[in-house]
């Protein structure tokens, strides 16, 4: 896709959702907002995430905890392009933040997820005149561009490059001791680190119920899902089952 489009598309999906270009996205809350069940969970596979859309209203995305929050945040705007941009989808297991041309959806996934995630106006809003005059990026800066917008380095370097605000030098350069450049300028290491959380947002109870009593899975796929919420079904068995 055209990467004008994929920028008018990122900035129109702010606008509807009550964004501007500058500011940053909470994005569990717009999740939320947006009705997408959302699982997070640590997973095995070396994988980032996967979306699952049914019809025009079921959205639902897998986001791995065993990868970096920033990392994360990244993945979780790549499957909004998935579930909400890209025209006929249905299922797509990702790993982003790679952005491969040979794979046109995923490398549009990330495109949209970069621009989505750190619009140009707001990463230029974060950037001293000097800098930009000579379009060299200090280390400091990035920082607080990736702070500001909880990105990962990898995706924040790509899109500096992209806008043609970071020299490849500087690009190499930037890529090495991520963890160690943060903690030097007094920033939290939780953005670099993978959480391994387990969370779930959305009515994700509800709808496996619904879909268990309209027949489309049976009834230890229902449970199975219940197990994805943390609920152990064995117990509620057993107290049921009990006098009282």
């Amino acid at each position: 896709m055209n990467p004008l489009i994929l920028d008018k598309y990122a900035s129109q999906f702010r606008t509807k959702n009550g964004y501007s270009n500058t500011e940053s996205i909470h994005l569990k809350s717009l999740l939320h907002k947006l009705g997408v069940i959302a699982v997070f969970r640590p997973l095995e596979m070396d994988i980032s995430g996967m979306a699952i859309k049914v019809g025009n209203s079921n959205r639902f995305m897998l986001i791995n905890t065993a990868r970096t929050v920033g990392h994360q945040h990244f993945t979780i705007c790549h499957e909004l392009y998935h579930l909400f941009i890209q025209e006929n989808f249905q299922y797509q297991v990702c790993s982003t933040s790679i952005f491969n041309k040979k794979d046109k959806e995923e490398f549009n996934a990330d495109s949209f997820a970069s621009k989505f995630l750190m619009p140009e106006e707001g990463v230029i809003s974060l950037i001293p005149d000097s800098e930009l005059a000579n379009k060299k990026i200090s280390l400091a800066t990035v920082l607080r561009i990736e702070q500001y917008f909880s990105c990962s380095r990898t995706a924040l370097l790509y899109r500096l490059h992209e806008l043609g605000l970071l020299k490849k030098q500087h690009l190499e350069d930037y890529k090495q001791d991520v963890r160690k450049s943060a903690m030097d300028h007094g920033y939290s290491l939780k953005l670099y680190e993978k959480d391994f959380q387990e969370e779930v947002i959305g009515d994700y109870g509800n709808l496996a119920r619904k879909l268990f009593e309209e027949g489309a899975i049976s009834e230890s796929h229902y449970y199975s899902l219940l197990e994805d919420l943390g609920i152990d079904f064995s117990k509620i068995i057993k107290n049921g089952n009990e006098e009282v």
